[in-house]
C-alpha cells in the first residue's frame, strides 16, 4: 500500500492513496487553512471506519442487521513515548443479543488498524532530492 502527500501551499497538501484523492491540512489556530482534516483527524477517521466495516463484514456473514451500527473515537495524541489512549464507542442496534454484542466487540478490536495501532511500529527513511517542478 502506498500513499503519497504533495505541498499545495502552506501546510495543504493532496494527498493520494490507491485512485482516491484527499485534501489534507490543519486548522487555522494551528496555522493551516482548515481545507480538509488533520493528519490526526484521518487517523480517528481510519480507526473508526475500519472497525465498523470489520464488523459490518462480519455481521453479514452471520445474517445479523447492523446497518444503524455507529462507530465513534476520542482520542488525544500522547507525548513522544508515552501511550496514546482510545475511546472507542459502539452504537448497536437495541435488536442484537447481549452475545452478538459481545462477540462484535471482540471482531472490532481484530480490524487492521486497530491491530495496527496496538502493534509496535519500525520507520524506515530515505532522502531523495528533487529539483522543483
Amino acid at each position: 500500500m502506498r500513499a503519497v502527500s504533495k505541498s499545495q501551499g502552506g501546510l495543504r497538501h493532496a494527498v493520494t492513496v490507491g485512485d482516491f484523492t484527499l485534501a489534507v491540512d490543519e486548522p487555522a489556530e494551528r496555522g493551516g487553512t482548515h481545507s480538509g482534516p488533520s493528519p490526526l483527524e484521518l487517523l480517528a477517521a481510519s480507526l473508526v471506519s475500519c472497525t465498523a466495516i470489520t464488523m459490518q463484514l462480519y455481521a453479514k456473514r452471520k445474517g445479523w442487521d447492523l446497518d444503524d451500527l455507529a462507530v465513534e473515537v476520542d482520542f488525544q495524541p500522547a507525548e513522544r513515548g508515552a501511550l496514546t489512549q482510545f475511546e472507542l464507542v459502539f452504537g448497536f442496534p437495541d435488536h442484537l443479543t447481549d452475545e452478538q454484542v459481545d462477540k462484535l466487540k471482540v471482531i472490532g478490536a481484530k480490524c487492521p488498524i486497530h491491530r495496527t495501532l496496538e502493534g509496535e511500529a519500525i520507520f524506515s527513511e530515505r532522502v531523495e532530492r528533487r529539483a522543483k517542478a
